[in-house]
């Protein structure tokens, strides 16, 4: 296996300090930094979404933030697109990869293969939107359940993006969505050696951070963020109009609640979602390296992950 082949990939729940991990290896192991989380991925929300700062930005390059219009619909499929190429032209260059974020389908599908479904089309997805707003997303779940009963056990019917993503698939192929799944998975970078590490800090430690991350978020101006979105009247089944923060915040510039009644919606909903991701990370990401705690001491770094590189 060529050196060039390594990809660190670091995974875990939101607030853990992931970036900052990321941002070190890159910068002591002539490494760049590539984007897998979902909302970090759209221009509009930077501060909602605790993209990395300017500043640590001009320290090695960052890759994959911050490049779609929040009217884009952004999958996992198109991520894996623009990853592939970032992650071989790092190879090229004689640069490490170093591929982080809190998406852990994102993860999942660069390290071990996706299903060969095919991306829909603007045109299926245009009328598919436009027969939910005829009948609703619960009726588009019982039609999914009518073709694909095993795909539609495993979403709520009141998950709008889901449901219709995978109504979709049908819509356009034919072939229901589990019925792809049975097609063998095809891997992206087959000859990539990766390199995990898990960041998984205690759940108080989260909870904590979690509080005072969102406060910070307002002081640097989150608020005006979501006035800005509001301005362009998307549609609520917009990946990026469910973003942490976003739906509360959107909900008090409705006068729906007050600002401190948002607020602490936002901040238990993030705890909410903080407690799924390390779930999901806890049973599905088989780690290289694991860091049971918050990153922020370098020796992490130099004791475990520096010595294979």
């Amino acid at each position: 296996m060529s050196e060039r082949n390594k990809v660190i990939v670091i995974g875990g729940p939101t607030a853990s300090g992931k970036s900052a991990l990321a941002l070190d290896i890159a910068w002591s192991c002539n490494g760049e930094v590539v984007n897998a989380d979902s909302m970090q991925v759209y221009k509009d929300i930077p501060i909602l979404s605790a993209c990395p700062t300017s500043e640590d930005m001009a320290k090695v390059p960052h890759h994959l933030y911050q490049i779609y219009d929040a009217d884009f619909n952004g999958t996992v499929v198109a991520w894996l697109d623009q990853a592939e190429k970032v992650i071989r032209d790092c190879w090229r260059r004689n640069k490490l990869p170093v591929v982080v974020g809190g998406t852990g389908l994102y993860l999942e599908h660069l390290m071990s293969g996706t299903t060969p479904i095919p991306e829909t089309t603007p045109e299926t997805r245009a009328e598919l939107y436009a027969l939910c707003k005829k009948i609703g997303t619960r009726h588009i779940h019982e039609k999914l359940a009518e073709i694909d009963p095993q795909t539609a056990s495993r979403i709520a019917p009141g998950d709008t993006t889901r449901v219709l993503r995978s109504y979709a698939i049908y819509m356009q192929t034919g072939i229901s969505p589990s019925q792809w799944r049975q097609e063998p998975m095809v891997k992206r970078l087959p000859e990539a050696k990766f390199i995990a590490i898990k960041v998984n800090p205690p759940k108080e430690e989260l909870d904590a951070l979690c509080r005072v991350r969102f406060d910070k978020m307002l002081q640097q101006g989150a608020l005006a963020e979501v006035v800005k979105l509001a301005e362009k009247n998307l549609p609520d089944t917009l990946p990026v109009m469910k973003a942490l923060g976003v739906p509360e915040l959107m909900a008090f510039l409705r006068q729906k609640c007050s600002l401190e009644e948002a607020v602490e919606l936002a901040k238990l909903h993030t705890r909410q979602y903080c407690k799924r991701q390390r779930t999901w990370f806890i049973n599905r990401f088989p780690q290289d390296f694991l860091l049971n705690a918050c990153y922020r001491d370098k020796n992490f770094l130099i004791n475990n992950v520096k010595k294979i590189l």
